[in-house]
């Protein structure tokens, strides 16, 4: 792989790396190959679309969460969505269905709301019913869709007398960053409450949350548990991963703008916002890695790393840097395309990064740059 170079990229900046992009396209098509399997992308955690062209020839499509990613899949990727939502809004159902393939209800109410609808259509409609498995991995709670209590998807009790005539396919989503063993376990559950409506279904959504392209993620283990599962019931098989897809593909270039030093505490003060910009950085939490940057040691010069935006808790922290920080110093946080843009804010009017891709030629295409009227155009 080619040396990255950062220097010249305008700041700030998402910067997509065509390069791991394919490559991890290239690790979901061996799995949706070997495993007789389909993967779609889910919209909720990337839809940079001027990418998309290049996703659509190794995935199956994609997942959409409304009416906009529905548009987006049907425009953009040049296919129909498999669209899920927790509620339709009623003035919106004609048209999700004319960007559908598949539409799977979170509720039985939602299905025979919607159902004849559907059935009416001009063009045939899968749909499907979202379960709770009541089985999860997922240790933030603010990311858990089936904790007991959950409004995401019906539970066992609901479905002991098996499903209504119409529904053909389930979905369930249990997994955030999970592992291949964490799926095993959930299907356990799937199987003890819901193995009775099986033999009765074409398909089934595994959902998202498979972190296939992480480096340690078990691949042939995933791929020998799809085939058994597929053998066994004689299913479709769906996954619907999100992140995966761009897993490390990405970087958030930033400038440091100013150093403030407060009781010894030193904070760069960089041109993006940790709160705008990488919600997850503060709603999960996690810790972002940083090029050339690491965790200090006891004593170690040491710097905070603060957003542009006004909120007293928009800042992560604390890193070391092997030359120290000065103004005009590019700092590079990585893995930013999964859950980053799609999840953006203008909070205070901060200025929101370009977005470009480094092709695998190592040329920079800019796909977009904000100006004040997309920030205008928001309010009013």
């Amino acid at each position: 792989m080619k040396t990255k170079d950062f220097s010249k990229i305008n700041s700030p900046c998402y910067l997509l790396d065509e390069e791991i992009l394919l490559k991890n396209l290239n690790v979901l098509t061996r799995i949706r190959e070997k495993a007789d399997v389909q993967i779609i992308q889910a919209f909720k955690a990337f839809a940079m679309w001027p990418v998309f062209d290049q996703i659509a020839r190794y995935l199956d499509g994609a997942t959409a969460s409304s009416l906009y990613e529905a548009r987006l899949c049907y425009e953009e990727m040049r296919c129909k969505a498999h669209t899920y939502a927790p509620a339709y809004l009623p003035h919106e159902f004609e048209d999700i269905m004319k960007y559908s393939s598949h539409i799977t209800f979170n509720s039985l109410s939602q299905f025979e709301k919607y159902k004849g609808t559907v059935q009416n259509h001009i063009t045939p409609i899968s749909m499907g019913l979202r379960v709770n498995p009541e089985y999860s991995e997922i240790e933030i709670d603010l990311y858990n869709p089936a904790a007991k209590g959950s409004r995401l998807g019906e539970d066992k009790d609901k479905l002991k007398q098996g499903l209504p005539t119409g529904i053909e396919g389930l979905h369930f989503h249990a997994l955030c960053e999970n592992n291949s063993y964490a799926l095993e376990k959930v299907l356990k559950n799937i199987e003890q409450y819901f193995g009775h409506l099986l033999s009765d279904i074409k398909w089934i959504n595994f959902g998202g949350g498979h972190f296939i392209t992480n480096p340690d993620y078990d691949v042939e283990h995933l791929i020998q548990l799809l085939m058994d599962f597929k053998s066994k019931y004689d299913l479709n098989i769906i996954l619907e991963p999100g992140a995966a897809v761009v897993l490390n593909a990405g970087h958030l270039v930033s400038t440091v703008l100013d150093i403030v030093d407060n009781h010894g505490i030193k904070t760069a003060i960089l041109d993006v916002s940790f709160t705008c910009h990488m919600p997850d950085t503060l709603e999960m939490p996690y810790r972002p890695e940083v090029i050339g940057a690491r965790k200090p040691k006891e004593r170690e010069e040491s710097y905070r790393l603060g957003g542009v935006s006004c909120l007293a808790g928009d800042r992560i922290g604390d890193y070391t840097f092997e030359k120290g920080l000065k103004v005009g110093d590019k700092i590079v946080l990585t893995d930013m395309m999964q859950y980053t843009m799609v999840k953006t804010t203008m909070f205070n009017g901060v200025k929101h990064p370009d977005i470009a891709m480094r092709k695998t030629n190592g040329e920079i295409e800019v796909f977009k740059r904000f100006v004040y009227e997309d920030f205008k155009g928001r309010l009013g």
